[in-house]
């Protein structure tokens, strides 16, 4: 009789024990788990942004992984991760979503997007909310915000004045993997070569590669300015990343929580946004700073020419008919 009273009296010790810590586990079982991807580098400013304003922006309901640098999924392969339930965030660039769905190509187009605010126009209005529907349906993601992230301009280690889209001719101009991408560097009267962003020091160094294109706060963080010349100020691209997520992510989540979530990348795009603005002020002074040769070249010959291209292009058939017109009217 005492051993089987002691028995109960053990059973019933370690039951009121498993009973007092349920509920610490079950809350660290019941955080939303977010797993993010992104091709920055830690040190650059926006993963500051990333982790100082949108994490912690979420509370404690969500437990936010965010991998840099490209170590979880490289760049341009994060659609396909998010889409196999593999990734459930991650910075995708507009030329990505165009390889699944081609009407997109008309926001990737050089010189479509007049400044930062024309293009915000576009993504907050009707033509946005039309793109986004195409990617929730066709690629089961979803756009929570677009972050303005500088504009696009030419970084050359050869000393070649550019002034005019025939100056281009032969220089090797690094623009990421992709054949949408691939085609702004043809547009722009380059050589377009492929390569990832985390390649393009080493390439620009060895010579494999005589330029990249970027924003001037990228050049910056990545530190391409060692190993550059000159930047001539295109402004081919009024650049911007699209914050996402994957709607099946997404739709597991409580309105409460889909609320906080998209609460924190609303002030995560707005604190990105403001950043390059700051950027754009200040980089270039950077630059000059660093000994590069900072200049803007016949703008309207490019726009020019570059959007000739394109119309004659296989890239504006896949246009949305009347989308132009809109986003020009905008």
């Amino acid at each position: 009789m005492p051993h089987r009273l002691t028995r109960r009296a053990l059973l019933g010790a370690t039951t009121a024990l498993c009973a007092a810590t349920l509920p610490s586990w079950a809350a660290a079982q019941g955080k939303v788990e977010l797993i993010y991807s992104d091709t920055l580098v830690e040190s650059d400013p926006r993963a500051a942004i990333l982790k100082d304003v949108f994490a912690k922006s979420l509370g404690a309901d969500f437990d936010f992984k965010p991998y840099f640098g490209a170590t979880l999924f490289k760049q341009g392969t994060e659609p396909v991760a998010m889409q196999r339930g593999n990734l459930h965030m991650a910075n995708l660039a507009a030329f990505d979503v165009q390889k699944q769905i081609p009407a997109w190509g008309i926001v990737t187009t050089p010189y479509m997007f007049r400044d930062h605010l024309h293009m915000k126009k576009v993504f907050d209005g009707d033509v946005g909310q039309e793109l986004f529907a195409m990617m929730e349906k066709q690629m089961g993601i979803k756009v929570l915000a677009v972050p303005y992230i500088g504009v696009r301009n030419l970084g050359l280690k050869p000393k070649k004045k550019i002034m005019v889209p025939a100056d281009l001719a032969g220089i090797k101009l690094r623009m990421p993997p992709g054949e949408a991408w691939q085609f702004v560097g043809t547009a722009m009267g380059a050589n377009p070569t492929p390569l990832a962003f985390t390649e393009v020091y080493t390439a620009l160094q060895t010579g494999a590669i005589d330029g990249q294109d970027n924003p001037m706060g990228a050049v910056r963080s990545m530190k391409f300015y060692e190993v550059t010349s000159q930047i001539v100020k295109t402004g081919h691209l009024i650049a911007n990343n699209l914050f996402t997520i994957s709607l099946s992510k997404w739709n597991s989540l409580t309105p409460a929580q889909q609320k906080t979530l998209q609460a924190a990348a609303d002030r995560f795009a707005a604190a990105v946004t403001a950043q390059a603005l700051k950027d754009d002020a200040e980089q270039e002074v950077f630059m000059k700073q660093q000994g590069l040769d900072v200049y803007t070249p016949d703008l309207a010959a490019f726009r020019q020419h570059v959007l000739g291209v394109y119309s004659k292009s296989k890239f504006a058939a896949d246009w949305p008919a009347g989308m132009l017109d809109r986003i020009n009217k905008l």
